[in-house]
């Protein structure tokens, strides 16, 4: 381009920008974002640590920032360990209700009322030899001996629900676990935003946890970006969904199909 040509164009931009024909976009800043109104939202955390109550886990750490974010939001929230209750092996509703299970306990039935009442549901786990701990599976198990039942449109009953993961370790293995949790609650019927997981690991070997001092975890800004976006991420689909009252009952109602509604199915194959 020459000369003459650049200085042409800049004289007629200028022009423009002083006629009342243009008019120059404005980039909305920080301090005029309007917050979302997120209360109203119910979430819970549920910590599938291998320890008990009060001893320290690293996952509740972690689990706790993101917690933070929901309650400064006006959230309400509850964050709880499994291994705190006698959650019986299976994959039924009550395992006390199951013939000759020689089962005499489960607390299943009240965790599920308080993960019915949820929008938002967020497990976390530890890493164990490359993989999510075994009280991390047994939530799966028990998530998916309800999946079955249904909502009051008749859809299965974890549609309109929300699901993410936090993970910890100090060694690899946040995606792949991060994968099986995520792959298994929208099985289920949860729904699953963008950058729903969030992890902290350190280097390969025995080392320092995420609340360990000398991990200098709380201050990875990784970790912390990945947290806040998975949080907020949570929260703006279960806000959608709630305020749109879930998902619309065309071409997903268990109750429709029994009845015979096969909306555009056709086999094709025939």
């Amino acid at each position: 381009m020459s000369w003459c040509a650049y200085f042409r164009i800049k004289d007629t931009i200028a022009i423009l920008e002083k006629s009342e024909i243009y008019t120059r976009p404005e980039t909305p800043t920080m301090s005029e974002s309007k917050a979302p109104n997120f209360s109203g939202l119910k979430a819970l955390y549920i910590n599938c640590t291998l320890k008990k109550s009060p001893r320290q886990s690293h996952t509740a750490g972690l689990m706790e920032v993101s917690r933070h974010i929901m309650d400064a939001e006006g959230v309400g929230t509850e964050l709880l360990r499994l291994v705190d209750y006698d959650i019986a092996p299976g994959v039924q509703p009550d395992m006390t209700e199951v013939e000759d299970s020689g089962i005499e306990t489960d607390d299943w039935p009240k965790i599920y009322e308080k993960v019915k009442a949820a929008d938002i549901l967020v497990i976390g786990t530890p890493i164990w030899l490359g993989e999510r701990s075994s009280v991390a599976t047994q939530l799966i198990e028990r998530l998916y001996a309800m999946s079955a039942m249904r909502n009051d449109k008749g859809q299965y009953v974890y549609y309109g629900k929300v699901g993410g993961c936090v993970i910890t370790g100090n060694e690899d293995g946040i995606k792949h676990c991060a994968m099986g949790v995520l792959y298994a609650m929208q099985h289920v019927g949860y729904s699953i935003p963008p950058q729903a997981d969030c992890g902290w690991i350190g280097e390969v070997g025995p080392g320092p946890s995420y609340l360990d001092q000398k991990a200098h975890a709380l201050d990875n800004s990784f970790t912390n970006r990945n947290t806040t976006f998975m949080t907020y991420n949570l929260l703006h689909l279960a806000r959608m969904l709630k305020e749109n009252g879930g998902y619309p009952t065309y071409g997903n109602s268990v109750k429709d199909w029994e009845e015979g509604e096969r909306w555009e199915f056709k086999q094709v194959n025939k």
